[in-house]
């Protein structure tokens, strides 16, 4: 499920025999797991901290507890501890934490909702903007929701033509088209004021 090298194992043992608490050991999370952010938490734990579905994994003199919600994103992961001349760094792949693209069978909506959250919403992030699937109709029109700075924005018509249909169109077989249903005069920070765009 996981491998952690000998060098991190060491590592971690250090630092538990240091905090001489029985019991200890080191508890691992995927955080925003399935998304672009997704992260990995590392943290002791101590016997009453676990929630008790946890998974086990046991090493040298201690045990590492996977968070059970995190067990899929986390399959695969590697944990190693590299010495260099300025100390030591952890490091920590986990090849799956940030989901996995859906298969050509999976649902249209599955297909559009991946796009949106993996390539659209990063590169929305750059104006402070987002967007939000509100529905996938049975003909195939995704209906979106701008957030953050695109909620108001005076370009959101060219982003939504020129960049969200274009690329929902190319990369997911079956979207005809994208509609926006934002009220964009309720707008409270846009990238571009809208009577400036014109």
């Amino acid at each position: 499920m996981i491998n952690i090298s000998e060098s991190a194992q060491r590592h971690f043992l250090k630092l538990i025999e240091r905090e001489a608490l029985p019991g200890l050991g080191v508890r691992l999370a995927a955080v925003h797991a399935g998304t672009p952010r997704a992260d990995v938490r590392l943290e002791f734990a101590e016997p009453g901290d676990l929630q008790g579905d946890e998974w086990a994994v046991d090493c040298e003199g201690f045990t590492v507890w996977l968070d059970a919600a995190s067990v899929k994103y986390l399959d695969g992961a590697q944990i190693d501890y590299e010495t260099q001349a300025t100390g030591g760094q952890l490091q920590i792949r986990a090849p799956k934490i940030k989901g996995e693209e859906p298969a050509e069978s999976a649902s249209l909506v599955e297909r559009v909702h991946w796009i949106v959250e993996h390539e659209i919403n990063p590169q929305l992030a750059s104006h402070r903007g987002n967007v939000a699937v509100q529905e996938v109709t049975a003909e195939g029109v995704v209906v979106l929701r701008f957030g953050g700075g695109c909620h108001g924005c005076g370009m959101a018509d060219v982003t939504l033509k020129q960049g969200i249909e274009k690329t929902l169109m190319t990369k997911v077989p079956g979207v005809t088209a994208v509609r926006d249903a934002t009220d964009h005069e309720t707008g409270d920070a846009p990238y571009i004021r809208r009577d400036s765009a014109a």
